[in-house]
Parts: structure tokens; sequence; C-alpha cells
């Protein structure tokens, strides 16, 4: 595992090493002028300041006085450049693993995003990855400048008192065991908060979205006893750490005082035949607080380095399932679409052996359109998915133009299928982005498409008209006015195959009427599939195909359907009778 956690952290850190190593020497350089300076001072009290002041001795002070005052504006100006690195370098890491991360989720599979709730993603691009950008803003630089100040302090005592030093070192070991401590039990509080974190988040995310249905069926009440009970468990979760955290400060400034307290009481009294100059005793005092300096910064860094460390792993256990990546480079290109589509007993699963379609078998010819009719859960838009390929089938085959389609380029194989929802998702931009999607469509053309679709009334009564920006998910239209959006989507971008699941549903009959005319002129030389439970909708289809719990129990027109007064009849029958 440790293993692991290190070549993720170095997979991130790669690209940044030649920053890294920049700011590392200058923090060196930083810490050699940082030790020189109370050497100075020693110099002042012991061998100026003791002997009395006249004008030579004056001026010798006030030479070392300028050098003083050039280390410190030296050093103040190196610490400004190597902040400044370390800030942009941390800059650059949330930067690219929010991309690296977004881009993973856009290059994942369907199979993927069912199974991973959006919250938790949410949490991944953004508080994991700043915490992530903390680590190499706060820490990682100043590690080895941590390293080499305490070497360099503890050189440095030892060469003016092997014996004072040794004393003052007396704390040394508890604070070792302290940070020991500190680290394996901040470790677990640090995970468990996470995942009560990510819990939490995902929560908000869900309830922010499902704002309206919360509304509906009045739960306001039970969703705020969750989310103070969430709530609640996070202050539990983190509640450890804020007392572990305030409590290793006040033991290390305890520690450090003690060894100033026995340095300056075994000098004033000559103990242990240790008797060293004025000024060796302010070296030693200001060494012991440069020393715990360092040591109290690693500390504040602990919950760092774990909340760092738990939020890399989580990301990369994330970006390391390569399994449920696209590959939207491999395959054959697509032109030239005829629109012939075939389905050779093909069976397909979600899971395994439960199988969702067994063994379906029909042929879609070029500008045929067809309808998919059953109840609930019989596979009609497993079926829309496949030829998507959203998922790939276990058994059979798929073809269109006589190839199968897992030879094409996924990218090239959805841009010739245009699919509408019956809840199309709108963007929170104007009509014409929703319409166009980054493509590049002419003002002219989406103009024809909002035709098409009969969406002019609509987008006319709009005060900006196309250049009208949508609220969050299109929540300043109704679910018709969104469908139309949809077609007037589709309609722009004029794929080659159409696949329109229940997308009819919540328009007007009127306004159905007038996309139907469309849709029979764009459709008459393209393949279209419809999904309907309205099956007054499909009674004009060349051919109706008729699922049951994943089989094909029958196929053929309206017409031939009603007349073999079989399944279909049924459901036609039924549907007619819930009318009134």
């Amino acid at each position: 595992m440790k293993n692991k956690t290190f070549r993720r952290c170095y997979d991130i850190a790669r690209s940044h090493i030649k920053t890294i190593i920049l700011v590392s020497i200058l923090s060196i350089f930083i810490d050699l002028l940082e030790l020189s300076k109370p050497y100075l001072v020693k110099i002042i009290i012991d061998d100026f300041l003791s002997l009395g002041i006249d004008k030579k001795i004056f001026l010798s002070i006030n030479i070392i006085g300028i050098i003083y005052l050039i280390i410190v504006l030296i050093g103040n100006a190196l610490d400004f450049f190597a902040r400044t690195k370390t800030n942009i370098m941390g800059e650059e890491v949330l930067y690219e693993m929010r991309n690296k991360i977004y881009k993973y989720t856009q290059n994942a599979n369907i199979s993927f995003h069912d199974k991973t709730p959006a919250g938790k993603l949410f949490v991944r691009i953004t508080n994991d990855v700043e915490d992530i950008s903390s680590l190499f803003k706060d820490v990682i630089t100043t590690f080895l400048k941590d390293i080499i100040s305490i070497l360099g302090i503890i050189i440095v005592m030892i060469y003016f008192s092997l014996k004072l030093s040794l004393l003052a070192f007396i704390v040394i070991p508890f604070v070792i065991i302290t940070s020991i401590l500190l680290t394996k039990t901040l470790n677990k509080i640090y995970d468990n908060t996470k995942s009560v974190r990510t819990k939490l988040n995902t929560f908000l995310a869900e309830s922010i979205y499902g704002a309206k249905l919360i509304k509906i069926f009045n739960i306001q009440k039970e969703k705020q006893n969750e989310c103070e009970k969430l709530t609640q468990d996070f202050f539990d979760a983190r509640l450890p750490s804020a007392i572990y955290e305030g409590l290793f400060p006040g033991l290390m400034t305890l520690f450090e005082n003690l060894a100033i307290t026995v340095i300056i009481v075994v000098s004033i009294n000559n103990w242990f035949g240790i008797s060293i100059e004025i000024g060796a005793v302010y070296i030693f005092v200001s060494y012991i607080k440069s020393l715990f300096e360092p040591i109290n910064r690693v500390i504040d860094n602990i919950e760092i380095v774990q909340e760092a460390i738990v939020s890399i792993n989580k990301i990369y256990d994330i970006l390391d399932k390569k399994e449920y990546l696209e590959d939207f480079e491999k395959g054959k290109s697509l032109s030239n679409v005829k629109g012939k589509l075939e389905f050779k007993n093909v069976w397909f699963a979600y899971t395994k052996d439960n199988w969702i379609l067994k063994n379906i078998s029909f042929t879609i010819n070029p500008g045929e359109t067809i309808a998919l009719v059953g109840k609930t859960g019989s596979g009609k838009t497993t079926i829309t998915n496949l030829v998507n390929r959203f998922y790939d089938i276990q058994k059979g085959e798929i073809l269109l133009d006589g190839i199968n389609i897992k030879e094409y380029n996924k990218r090239d194989l959805r841009q010739h299928i245009g699919t509408v929802l019956q809840d199309p998702f709108i963007f929170s931009r104007t009509i014409k982005d929703n319409i166009k999607l980054n493509k590049k469509i002419s003002n002219k053309d989406i103009l024809k498409s909002i035709e098409l679709a009969s969406a002019n009334e609509f987008v006319n009564s709009l005060s900006n008209g196309i250049n009208e920006v949508s609220k969050e998910r299109g929540e300043s239209y109704s679910a018709g006015q969104k469908q139309l959006l949809a077609f007037a989507r589709i309609f722009a971008h004029n794929p080659d195959i159409f696949i329109l699941d229940e997308a009819t549903a919540n328009i007007d009959t009127y306004t159905e009427n007038l996309i139907q005319k469309s849709i029979n002129i764009l459709s008459a030389q393209k393949t279209a599939i419809f999904i309907a439970h309205r099956l007054s909708t499909i009674v004009n289809v060349d051919k109706i195909i008729v699922l049951d719990n994943g089989e094909i129990v029958e196929e053929g027109s309206h017409n031939e359907l009603l007349k073999s007064n079989g399944y279909y009849a049924k459901l036609y029958n039924s549907y007619y009778e819930s009318l009134g």
C-alpha cells in the first residue's frame, strides 16, 4: 500500500521535479543565512559589547549590522521567490489533477456513471484536489528545508558546547515519540473524516438536484434530519483531530521552553563543568527556538499530509480503473452511413447471467421507421443503449451497414446517431449553445432547426431569442419546451439514425403533430427508432417490434399486429381503455 501511495505521489510530482529541486536548494540557502544571524549577534555580544564600545568597535558593530541587514534582505527576497514558485506549483497541480479527473469522467463509460454517485465525483474534483494542492504548496518543498535546518542547528550547537547540547536534546526523544503517536492517531482520524465528508457532500449534491422532488413529497423535515445526522457524524469525526491539533502544538511549546530553561539554568550555575559566554547562551536559546520551528511545522503539516494522502488514494482508486475507459481512437472511421441496422442473436446482461435481452434478432432497413413496444423493463431502452455502444453485448452481433459496430470508432458511431430522451438535459448556457453543443453550426442552421422542431413560438417569446441564457438544468422552461429544444438540437446535428425514447411524452398533441411532420421529412431517407408508451404515436411506423421480458414476441405493422390479436393488440386495447 505504501509503495502504491508513493508511486501515485510521484506520478503527480514528476512534472514539477525541477521546481521542487530549485525551491529545495533555495530553501537550504535560506536556512544557512538564518543560521548565520544568531552567530553575528553572538560576535557583537561576546567580542565587542563585553569590551566596551569605542569608535573602532562601533565601526565594527556597524559593519556587522550592515552584513546582518544584507543577509535579511537576501533571505527575504529568496524566500519570496521560493514561496511564489511553490504557490504557482500548487495551483498547477490543482489545474492538472482537476482536468485529469474530469477527463476520466468524460471518457468513462455509462457503467462507471451508473455505479458512481455524482456527489462523490464532485468531492474528488473539488475538495480532494485542493487537499493535494495544499500538499505541494505547504509541505513538499519545506520538508528538505526543515531537515537541513534541524541538522544545521544541531551541528552548530554541538560545535559550541557538546555537553549543553546533549542536555538540551533530552526533550528530543519525547518530541519524536509524540510525533509518531500523533501521526498514527491522526491517520485513522483523517481517513474516517474523509469517508464521512464524502457521504455528506454526496447527500448535499443529491438534495440540491432533487429539491423539487423533496418539495413535491413534502419531505423537507426528513431530509433536514438526515442532513443534521450526517453533519453531526462529520462533526464527531472531526472533533478528535481538533483536540489533537490543539494539544500537540502546546506540547511542542512546552518541550521548547523546557529545553531553554535547562540551557539558562545550567549556564548560569556552571553545572556539569559547563561555562560558556553570554553570546553562546543567546545562540543556544535562539537555535532551540529555531529547532522547534521546523518540528512544529512538521506537526502542523501532519494534517495536510494525511488528508492529501487519503485524497490521492481516493482519486487514483478511480483513475486506476482503466476498465471503465472508452477508447475513442480505436476502430474504423464512419462516413456515408446508409442506416441499415441489424441485431443478430443478441444477448445482453448488465450483471452476469441476469439477461435483459435474450436472443434478439431484427433488421431495420435504411430509411425505415420502427417502434419498440413493451411493458416497462422489457428491454426497449437497453436496445437503444446498445446501438450507441454505451454497453457491449455478451453474445451475438449488432451490424450497421453490414459491419459489426464494435469495429467502428465510437466517436464516429455516436456522431451519426441522434437520441432524444424523455427528460432532456439543458445546460446553463444560451439556447444557441444548447442546440449546437460546441459544434460549428451557423445561426441560420440553428434557426432552421428551431423551425423544424416547431419551437419558433417558444424561442421568439424569449426576450433574447436564441441568446437567452437558460437556468440550471433548464428550470426556467417547461418539460415540453425542453423537449422542443432537444428536437431542435437533433435537427441541427442532422444524424443518420434517430432514436426517440418517449421523446414526445411531454408535448401537447398539436405540437407533437407538427414535430411528427418534421420527423417524417427527415426520416424519409434515414433510419428512425421510436420507443413509446403512447401507442397512438406509432401507428404509422413501418414496423413495430413487441418485447416482453427481453424477448421479441411479435413483429409487424400496426394493422398486421392488430389482426393477429396477440400481445400487441392487448397492449393497444388496454391503452385506449385507460383513456376512458
